[in-house]
């Protein structure tokens, strides 16, 4: 089968993409001691590299939100020094790579940050679920609601992580705004139960995301700024009373800055919450839109050819197969991903998936 579509260059703010084939944000915990990336992700990301553009994996903007133990932060001199190691062995491949800046909120835990209690916008826990930490899987705990003063800090944490990934030698950043961390957590009623200027309207829990938007678009400038939701996710005990209308309006309102693309994560794991986001989104937004979740690539080509979408994230198939452009274009088949090794250190089930004829 021909992929024409999904093979044909796209220009998304200052960046030209080879072909629409990118790789979706991946959190695989392989950061070494204090949240510092090494040559193990160097390798894995720079055999990846044939993506239109990688999304690296959510990276904490800020000390003392970790969520997930080993994951990758960018607030320190030594963790922006092992980003460039990563982002030196993608361009030496010929590839792209965009960071995606991140806030645990409410998914974070105490013992993973010294003992700090997660914040939130609502003293409201995540349940149905637990964390992982040194001592093993604990419950998730009940958040301390942020203060409206404290709000500027987050959004200059956050510029700060773009001025870090910068000097990391990124090509583009991308604000996470999904599945149930802090700025998601604004966003969706759910999760936000605050009155002020931070809560109640649609507008007002946007307020956070906006914010953060402008001062990382202030940072890098138009065109290599994204941001990554999950209008449907239920992920982390998130849910909307409105999840179409909350992204319709979104990305009507997303049209007045100037992002590179607005990356579309189109169903829930859990499939508590269904429903078609991706038209009204399509409908309403006006800049590059990439979807992400479940699609083949036959789909994704459809999608493209139809108008309905500029690109597609492929999240699991991507860690399987590090040539996963390769393998698509000659109908190879896929490589299997071992789930049982997604979060586990070391090589295994990470640098070793082969490439065809490997």
């Amino acid at each position: 089968m021909a992929y024409d579509a999904l093979f044909s260059p796209l220009q998304i703010g200052e960046l030209t993409l080879p072909n629409r084939v990118l790789m979706a944000p991946l959190t695989r915990c392989r950061a070494e001691a204090d949240h510092v990336p090494g040559p193990l992700m160097a390798e894995y990301y720079a055999q990846r590299a044939s993506a239109g553009m990688i999304i690296a994996e959510a990276t904490m903007a800020m000390k003392g939100n970790s969520a997930f133990w080993m994951e990758p932060g960018i607030y320190s001199d030594a963790q922006i020094a092992g980003w460039r190691l990563v982002t030196d062995a993608v361009h030496a491949k010929g590839g792209r790579i965009a960071l995606q800046i991140w806030h645990g909120g409410r998914a974070c835990h105490p013992l993973l940050n010294n003992g700090a209690q997660p914040v939130a916008p609502s003293p409201i826990a995540i349940t149905g679920d637990e964390v992982h930490t040194p001592e093993g899987k604990k419950p998730y705990v009940t958040p301390r609601e942020l203060r409206d003063d404290e709000l500027p800090g987050i959004v200059a944490g956050f510029a700060q992580a773009a001025r870090n990934a910068g000097a990391a030698g990124f090509d583009a950043v991308e604000v996470h705004g999904a599945n149930g961390y802090l700025l998601d957590e604004f966003l969706r009623d759910g999760a936000n139960k605050r009155s002020g200027p931070y809560g109640g309207s649609l507008e007002n829990r946007a307020r956070l995301m906006l914010e953060v938007l402008e001062a990382v678009i202030g940072v890098w400038g138009p065109g290599r700024v994204g941001l990554r939701v999950s209008p449907l996710n239920s992920y982390n005990s998130m849910i909307d009373s409105d999840p179409i209308g909350l992204v319709k309006w979104l990305a009507a309102r997303l049209n007045d800055y100037p992002l590179a693309y607005l990356h579309v994560m189109r169903g829930d794991f859990f499939k508590q919450q269904t429903g078609d986001v991706m038209s009204p989104v399509r409908a309403a937004f006006k800049g590059k839109l990439i979807g992400n979740m479940g699609y083949t690539p036959q789909e994704a080509n459809q999608a493209i050819l139809d108008g309905k979408l500029d690109a597609v994230a492929f999240g699991a198939s991507f860690l399987a197969n590090p040539d996963l452009p390769a393998r698509i274009g000659a109908d190879a088949p896929f490589n299997a991903p071992d789930a049982e090794r997604f979060y586990t250190p070391g090589p295994k089930g990470y640098t070793d998936y082969p490439a065809i004829g490997g």
